[in-house]
């Protein structure tokens, strides 16, 4: 019997592995390349910059690179194109002032700098 389970588990676990190597392989089958240092440098976010904001209240800095979903690491200042932060931001110009919805509210933040790195 406990071979039965063992057996059934393991078959589990690979069709869970065939499930990640499909999900990986999709992914890469529509990867682009994007080198943010060819971008023209107008001042202006888009995914692969760093972006230097201030807290319009308490006058904070933090400096963060819009990545793809899967290299997202808040702690590393790596957010998500698709995370409220960076949503927020896109399209925006360095000394625009945004106001972005985050779980403790509205904060509105001034676009310091970008940073095409």
């Amino acid at each position: 019997m406990k071979e039965n389970a063992e057996y059934h588990a393991a078959r589990e676990q690979q069709g869970f592995c065939e499930a990640r190597i499909r999900d990986i392989e999709a992914k890469l089958g529509g990867a682009q390349i994007i080198d943010p240092s060819t971008l023209p440098k107008e001042g202006r976010i888009v995914f692969g910059v760093s972006v230097v904001i201030e807290n319009m209240d308490t006058e904070e800095e933090k400096q963060y690179k819009i990545v793809g979903d899967d290299e997202a690491d808040f702690k590393a200042g790596k957010i998500s194109v698709n995370s409220p932060i960076a949503r927020g931001l896109i399209g925006k110009f360095e000394g625009d002032e945004v106001r972005i919805e985050t779980p403790k509210g509205v904060v509105e933040y001034e676009v310091m700098k970008v940073i095409y790195d």
